[in-house]
């Protein structure tokens, strides 16, 4: 391991946990920089018997293993985080599931590709089962926080945070969008403990008290989220007399949510896309500013808000915004995709 600095940074931060149990290790054959399809070098996984059976995944590629890239920053390395996931494991199981470490190439290759990094409180909707096998999971989405146990460390090649993916249930889901997702999962812990993962059980959400809990999260702080990224965002005109927002119908409902979740509590939402940003700010009057090449900012007063967001509809066409003269809303068909970006062939709109 010599070679590999980053590496033995990894496996030092997990020998107080498991030094002395050989995990259950994949390794790649093809690099990813060599052409090969996986971004991830390694995924191991060991079995746990606290505080509930399950096993523990740990990537290693997010980070720089060998050597310390002349361009990349000095501070970080590589993308600054390796995954983890931790999975519910009957006692008797000897052998991990192979779908999680699946999912985690699957998410390093979404960052590799696109150049999108995940951090603390990142979450995403994988328009299906988080297990690709188990189409009766209500676990569809995630979040990301920092493993419990891991943290951050510093390497020989820059610091590095250990980024749990945990799977949610879409009510769950829904509750990070419009709530926190570091207080939902506060709130989730005891009964999920290190945030395991259990592909089998429902929403926790279910229980009323769980829900009654969120629910005045939700009214007592808003939506923490202060910025979403779409893949379908664009306008025309930009004055406050002539300005046509366009939007993906996929993609509308988290934008009504998002503005109803920020403004009232005097914060920002910025809607982000590849060449795209509109930024609604809380205002006294009405304003459309181009503050930048591909930036647009609204300004929105309180009064206007249910307008705009009644006007942020799914069915695809132009619909005007009573209360804002000159501003409508256009909503266009969009094609589903999954969580690494790929066209599931459905249309929505």
């Amino acid at each position: 391991m010599d070679e590999s600095p980053g590496w033995q940074a990894i496996d030092d931060a997990l020998a107080p946990l498991y030094g002395g149990i050989q995990p259950h290790h994949w390794g790649t054959i093809v690099r990813w920089w060599m052409g090969g399809d996986d971004p991830l070098d390694g995924i191991s996984a060991y079995p746990r018997t606290d505080p509930v059976p399950h096993w523990h995944y740990v990537s290693y590629g997010m980070s720089e293993l060998y050597a310390k890239g002349e361009d990349s920053d000095p501070e970080e390395s590589g993308w600054g985080f390796e995954f983890t996931f931790r999975l519910v494991r009957d006692p008797a199981e000897e052998t991990p599931p192979v779908w999680a470490a699946s999912l985690l190439q699957n998410l390093g290759r979404y960052v590799f590709t696109t150049g999108n990094w995940f951090d603390v409180g990142h979450h995403m909707d994988v328009n299906g089962p988080i297990a690709a096998d188990r189409e009766d999971s209500a676990i569809r989405a995630i979040v990301f926080t920092e493993d419990p146990e891991l943290g951050t460390i510093s390497t020989p090649h820059g610091r590095l945070r250990f980024l749990q993916v945990v799977g949610l249930a879409r009510e769950e889901y829904e509750a990070a969008r419009q709530w926190d997702a570091l207080s939902l999962l506060e709130v989730l812990e005891p009964r999920a403990p290190l945030h395991v993962t259990d592909i089998d059980r429902g929403s926790l959400l279910a229980d009323p008290e769980l829900a009654a809990v969120v629910r005045a999260g939700v009214e007592r702080d808003g939506s923490k989220g202060g910025v979403l990224y779409l893949s379908t965002l664009g306008w025309e005109g930009g004055t406050d007399t002539a300005t046509t927002l366009r939007f993906g119908a996929l993609q509308a409902p988290r934008i009504a949510e998002s503005l109803r979740g920020r403004l009232p509590f005097g914060r920002t939402l910025g809607l982000q896309s590849e060449d795209a940003m509109i930024e609604f700010r809380p205002a006294g009057e009405y304003a459309v500013e181009r503050a930048a090449e591909g930036v647009l900012v609204i300004g929105l007063p309180p009064a206007a808000l249910d307008d705009l967001i009644g006007a942020i509809g799914t069915e695809a066409g132009r619909v005007p915004v009573p209360s804002l003269p000159g501003l409508e809303i256009e909503i266009v068909p969009t094609r589903m995709r999954d969580a690494y970006g790929n066209e599931t062939g459905e249309v929505v709109g």
